[in-house]
């Protein structure tokens, strides 16, 4: 019993010990990509679909200097109004576009490899309310959750970036809105940061902010640390005409752009999974024609997000398996053809965090993972099919998205791991187990992931603890974290110089900073 003791310590041990980045049991940027829902010839079949939809098909409402880039560039206006782009244009695209995409965080350590199968998880959701996950009731969202869940981000480890969660409510001026919506998240993580505009002027004047956080231009276009989410196109195949003038200054300022289509299947797109995501496809193809006729090789992201639509009552279902394979089958279009891609997985149709809101949240980010998506957005912490968010669960979340990255990671196969010598000697020394072997404690770091609330003692253990509830240790870290975590990557000089010249709603105090 001593011996078995002193392993258990040991195995304790080594557990609390810090690894060395190379030799965490998963990272981010895993690759994937064994989960295929399309089989075959199928993904090419797709493929002509969409080649299709924009050459017969194609857009209405094209903006002026849309249309003026896009004709240029080879397409066609018809005289119906709609825009069509032939398959030698999106082929044209194709040839010119950026594949291997890095996004920056304001920490190095944190930059994001985004290309082939590699795998990583985001927030997003731009819910209206915060549910506490004790009571289930429901409030609305202020702009101190969007810096506070930006924070939370910051110290989970397999949530790699942080993309706006919630709407800060309590700022009524839409200038405002979208200034404080990229700076809360800015100064709460280092982490690369995930914004949106409702204006292209909102853009501009972002763009002075992250300039002097970056400490000048040329420094922020070598490395800009806020993308754009641009819900670019209105499905079914037409353009939102200001989130065009949005996509055009961020294109032009260096931005990095998420080409978003949020198409709902059965509603704003073809309820058959199959066209919903040639139709998604064929969208975001054609924001990728608008970006590169811009400005060739500009950095784009492929946001195929078809959701679903419960077909009973046409009502969003975020947390239906069918949302996972559509997110999976984007993906592997998306990797059919060599493109950078984000998606939208791991989204709950529960309001609060219990075990609907587990299953859903963790199946359908692990079969994505498995596809091989490289941007999981709304993967962590997202309710009521996007209505409302949790901060907690961010955390609760964290353990799920590292059990699917490990997935993603699979099984590595060589003379060290087939472990042919420790299955001789356990055998052949009559040792009966592996408890004791050398290669048991060395790889309890390297092979194995441990979640951080997720409960693992035998029923005996458990009670004697004092039964700890996954929920209730979440909540209690949250406010650890929320008490003691003021990121401070961003000087209180240029803090101030941004307020002398932006109207910045949260107070330096509601920072951990002095006046």
């Amino acid at each position: 019993m001593s011996r078995r003791s002193g392993g258990r310590k040991s195995r304790v041990a080594v557990r609390s010990a810090p690894l060395a980045e190379d030799l965490r049991p998963v990272r981010p940027g895993e690759s994937a990509g064994y989960y295929k829902p399309l089989g075959g010839s199928e993904v090419q079949t797709v493929v002509d679909n969409c080649y299709r939809i924009l050459e017969e098909v194609g857009f209405a409402q094209a903006t002026p200097h849309c249309a003026e880039v896009c004709t240029a560039y080879g397409a066609e206006m018809g005289n119906d109004g709609r825009l069509r782009m032939s398959r030698e244009v999106v082929d044209k695209a194709l040839s010119q576009c950026r594949r291997d995409l890095v996004l920056h965080g304001q920490d190095p350590a944190n930059d994001l490899q985004v290309s082939g199968s590699r795998v990583h998880f985001a927030t997003a959701g731009a819910a209206v309310m915060i549910v506490d996950p004790l009571t289930g009731e429901y409030r609305d969202s202020l702009a101190q959750d969007l810096y506070d869940m930006a924070r939370i981000t910051d110290t989970c480890d397999h949530i790699h970036m942080f993309q706006r969660t919630c709407v800060a409510r309590d700022i009524e001026d839409n200038l405002a809105l979208d200034l404080n919506t990229a700076y809360n998240g800015i100064m709460g993580t280092t982490k690369h940061v995930g914004s949106s505009w409702t204006e292209a002027h909102h853009v501009e004047e972002t763009l002075r902010l992250l300039h002097m956080v970056a400490g000048s231009e040329e420094a922020w276009r070598a490395r800009p640390f806020v993308s754009q989410s641009n819900c670019f196109v209105v499905p079914p195949m037409k353009f939102a005409e200001e989130s065009l003038e949005c996509l055009r200054v961020a294109v032009e300022g260096g931005m990095p752009v998420l080409l978003l289509s949020a198409g709902q299947a059965g509603a704003t797109a073809p309820p058959c999974l199959a066209g919903a995501v040639s139709q998604a496809w064929a969208e975001c193809l054609g924001g990728l024609v608008y970006v590169n006729a811009i400005k060739p090789g500009a950095p784009a992201i492929l946001g195929t997000w078809p959701f679903v639509s419960d077909l009973r009552t046409g009502a969003m279902s975020g947390g239906s398996p069918e949302q996972g394979i559509l997110s999976a089958a984007c993906a592997q279009v998306g990797q059919h053809l060599g493109l950078p891609t984000g998606t939208g997985a791991g989204m709950s149709d529960s309001k609060v965090p219990d075990f609907q809101a587990g299953a859903e949240h963790a199946s359908n980010a692990a079969v994505v993972a498995l596809s091989g998506a490289n941007i999981i957005y709304e993967s962590a912490g997202m309710y009521a099919s996007l209505l409302g968010t949790c901060p907690e669960s961010l955390l609760l979340d964290n353990d799920a998205l590292g059990a699917a990255l490990r997935m993603a990671r699979g099984v590595a196969v060589n003379e060290t791991t087939l472990a042919f010598d420790v299955l001789k000697d356990v055998c052949l020394g009559n040792k009966g187990h592996y408890l004791g072997a050398d290669q048991t404690l060395s790889v309890m770091q390297t092979e194995y992931i441990y979640p951080d609330f997720y409960n693992r003692q035998s029923p005996n253990e458990w009670v004697e603890s004092g039964r700890p509830d996954p929920l209730q240790l979440a909540i209690e870290r949250k406010n650890e974290i929320l008490a003691t975590h003021y990121p401070n990557h961003v000087s209180d000089e240029i803090d101030r110089q941004i307020r002398a010249e932006f109207p910045i709603f949260l107070s330096r105090a509601a920072m951990g900073r002095s006046d």
